[in-house]
């Protein structure tokens, strides 16, 4: 399926949406690129060649993802995978007792509303184009793949919103999946650890050293083509169904 793939990427312009875009197109496939209108997105498809198209989208809005749904459908005839890669984050502790501020609520909602809602945003519009695929042999006709984090089961000091939202996308994974199977559409999750991506690059260099040390092996960031890699596995493989899976060296997060 991989060689004839269509795919969305939500987040594609950058990081590790953006490596998934690179591979779904190396290896032959078709990508409807979705990331804000502020995003480089122009840029990264008109690099990437006429195989990327790209559509700018909020996730949390139905209209904006309808239409790069429509877009996929128009351009390319179907869509086999949805990857769900955008997301934002924010450190802040659940009190600040020195200037007695406690976690800004909106703040919260916010995180939620982007990485869980926006996620499953994309999922319930995206598996009504999927479903009008006909179905392999194994009756399957495509596969969603949701990007959460590590901090869903080992969140640090200050992720209290970014942890809440990995931790629900980890969670809705199986129900999801369950609710799909009659139709043939797979559903997974890749809780990624600490990689080398845009918002790790602006760190001091120290600070990505000490990093890298958390990580059992190999000592180093991840690569965000190894992310995509993952997501070309869970596309060719046809039993990987319902899992979070975490790809993170071995990490072991320090407080």
């Amino acid at each position: 399926m991989i060689t004839n793939v269509v795919g969305l990427v939500t987040g594609g312009a950058s990081g590790l949406g953006r490596a998934t875009v690179e591979r779904l197109i190396k290896l032959g496939g078709r990508v409807v690129l979705c990331d804000l209108a502020t995003s480089k997105g122009h840029e990264v498809a008109k690099e990437l060649g006429n195989n990327v198209i790209f559509v700018p989208t909020d996730v949390v809005s139905e209209s904006d993802v309808q239409n790069a749904l429509q877009v996929a459908k128009d351009k390319f005839g179907r869509l086999n995978v949805a990857v769900n890669c955008a997301g934002i984050g924010i450190a802040f502790k659940t009190y600040n007792f020195n200037k007695k501020i406690p976690h800004s609520l909106d703040d919260f909602i916010k995180v939620l509303t982007v990485n869980t809602a926006g996620s499953f945003n994309v999922i319930r519009l995206s598996v009504g184009l999927i479903g009008e695929n006909e179905p392999d042999e194994d009756g399957q006709r495509g596969v969603v793949i949701n990007t959460s984090s590590i901090a869903a089961f080992d969140g640090q000091m200050g992720q209290a919103a970014y942890s809440a939202s990995n931790g629900a996308i980890a969670s809705m994974t199986l129900p999801i999946a369950r609710d799909l199977a009659d139709q043939g559409i797979r559903v997974c999750t890749v809780a990624a650890g600490v990689f080398d991506t845009p918002l790790l690059t602006s760190l001091p260099e120290k600070v990505r050293i000490y990093i890298s040390k958390t990580i059992t092996f190999p000592k180093r960031l991840g690569k965000p083509e190894e992310f995509a890699h993952l997501v070309q596995t869970i596309i060719e493989n046809p039993l990987l169904n319902g899992e979070v899976i975490r790809l993170d060296g071995a990490i072991q997060m320090l407080m």
